[in-house]
């Protein structure tokens, strides 16, 4: 357990992959404008990798790369879901999409707008998004 954190349940929507994660109930989610999370229409909250635990469906899970490479969009080869992925801005960590919680440990949702059509001048600007995957 993780103190003044929740644990959150959640998965894809035909419920191959199933995960959980350690996080605050009141969530800082970000909005992102790049090319891929526009298309998915892709909003997430960050946390340590120490923090999250795929339960099921790893071996059910396909992973989608671009441009550097470094951020890993992995989603359920039945459904197609990402409810999780790893950030190009917190390659140690765990990008968490909000909607794949199951209900019930969730009591806020806070969002805030990325501009990762600049991504690299956002990331750099941005005062703490870099820290949000260390414990």
């Amino acid at each position: 357990e993780y103190r003044g954190l929740v644990k959150h349940t959640g998965g894809c929507h035909c419920g191959a992959v199933r995960f959980e994660v350690w996080a605050s109930a009141d969530l800082h989610v970000f909005n992102c404008n790049c090319s891929i999370c526009t298309k998915k229409q892709n909003r997430h909250f960050i946390v340590p990798a120490s923090r999250f635990k795929l339960l099921k469906g790893a071996d059910n899970l396909t992973t989608y790369t671009f441009n550097t490479h470094r951020a890993r969009h992995t989603f359920c080869k039945t459904c197609g879901v990402q409810s999780f992925y790893t950030p190009r801005s917190n390659p140690d960590g765990y990008g968490i999409a909000p909607h794949c919680l199951d209900d019930g440990t969730v009591q806020t949702i806070i969002t805030e707008d990325i501009n990762g059509k600049e991504w690299e001048k956002a990331v750099r600007e941005h005062k703490t998004i870099r820290d949000m995957s260390k414990p």
